[in-house]
């Protein structure tokens, strides 16, 4: 009886055994075909893929002055979905420049310098290496300056030409920096033009300002003005009227200086066709002020400098007193004699002028009163 049971029992514990050997055995089965399919079972590729080159930790007084390829060719070899995954994660080659200085330097990059996923192997790197110049980096103002072309038209000429801004200031490489003073517009082309106005204009610039600046352009600001003669005019008659009636004055003629456009003076240089002289009352003032204006149908401006004698009196007017500031007027020194002693002198005068027969007018000379005070 207990020889059955022994064997009973035996036979049990076999077949548990046995039975758990079958399982474990099934599971590592399992699990090395899912991992052939995963791994060896996948098709293997050779891909050429397209890495960029990132540059780190770049000194900030420092900057890459030339032009440099800017992404690797890498051949790598692997199962199909990793190259895939590797596309999308954007691998990159990571260039440590922390401790860079100013020159030039060689880049080299190995196959194992190239981050791949697991079972992905690098088998080309192009180019293999590269070479980077360091350049300090400044700080530099540049004038700016506008280039023309052509003439303006006959009878006038360039009062002024300027840019808006009148000065750039551009961040760079010191070697490309350094090779430029000045910058310069396109050419404007001026042929004919006889108005003033506003330009927008390109600058001139070389391939390396371009590529710190990008393509800029300035407002050009452009003033023409005509081409004057400035003329003394003697003699010119004073027209005057009142209540309609032409009236005769003293001096009926002044001096004006004025600066005449040439365009004009080819047309007439009788002044009289394009000065108009008249003489206004004045408040606070005896006489009239002389008023010179260009007449409008001189069809060209022109100015007035000087007018001499400012100032002119009705014929029929005796001059007791003269408009202030006028050379027949005395304006007294705060630090010369007493009011009366003045009006000694001007009292002094006009009696010389009447036995002179002057017609009472009075000239004082500065210099007289001036001796008269410091006696």
């Amino acid at each position: 009886m207990k020889d059955k049971l022994s064997s009973i029992f035996d036979i049990k514990v076999l077949a548990t055994l046995f039975s758990r050997d079958w399982l474990l055995r099934f599971i590592s089965l399992f699990l090395a075909v899912v991992l052939w399919y995963f791994v060896g079972g996948e098709d293997r590729v050779d891909k050429t893929v397209m890495v960029p080159l990132e540059i780190i930790n770049l000194p900030r007084d420092l900057v890459i002055s030339n032009q440099f390829k800017k992404e690797m060719e890498v051949t790598v070899s692997g199962p199909r979905t990793q190259i895939m995954e590797m596309a999308e994660k954007g691998v990159t080659r990571q260039v440590d420049l922390s401790s860079a200085s100013p020159g030039s330097m060689v880049i080299e990059t190995r196959n194992e310098q190239v981050p791949v996923p697991r079972g992905v192997t690098v088998q080309r790197v192009q180019p293999s290496s590269i070479i980077l110049s360091l350049d300090k980096l400044i700080q530099k103002h540049f004038p700016v300056s506008a280039r023309t072309v052509g003439k303006v038209a006959n009878g006038y000429f360039i009062k002024s030409l300027t840019t808006d801004p009148a000065e750039i200031t551009i961040t760079g490489p010191q070697t490309i920096l350094s090779q430029v003073d000045e910058l310069y517009t396109k050419a404007i082309n001026l042929t004919g033009v006889k108005q003033s106005g506003q330009l927008q204009v390109p600058l001139e610039l070389d391939a390396a300002i371009v590529e710190l600046i990008g393509e800029t352009s300035v407002t050009a600001e452009l003033h023409i003005a005509l081409e004057t003669q400035t003329i003394v005019y003697d003699d010119l008659k004073v027209h005057v009227t009142i209540d309609g009636a032409p009236v005769v004055v003293d001096p009926p003629t002044v001096q004006v200086t004025a600066r005449v456009p040439d365009l004009l003076l080819k047309k007439t240089t009788d002044p009289n066709d394009f000065i108009s002289v008249t003489a206004e009352r004045q408040t606070g003032y005896d006489g009239l002020r002389v008023v010179v204006s260009a007449k409008s149908s001189a069809g060209f401006p022109v100015e007035v400098v000087e007018v001499n004698p400012q100032t002119v009196f009705l014929a029929n007017e005796k001059s007791g007193s003269r408009p202030k500031g006028e050379s027949g007027h005395v304006q007294f020194s705060a630090s010369g004699k007493a009011d009366v002693e003045m009006v000694k002198l001007v009292k002094q005068i006009r009696e010389e002028s009447n036995s002179a027969g002057s017609g009472g007018v009075i000239v004082i000379k500065r210099d007289r009163v001036k001796k008269y005070i410091e006696q």
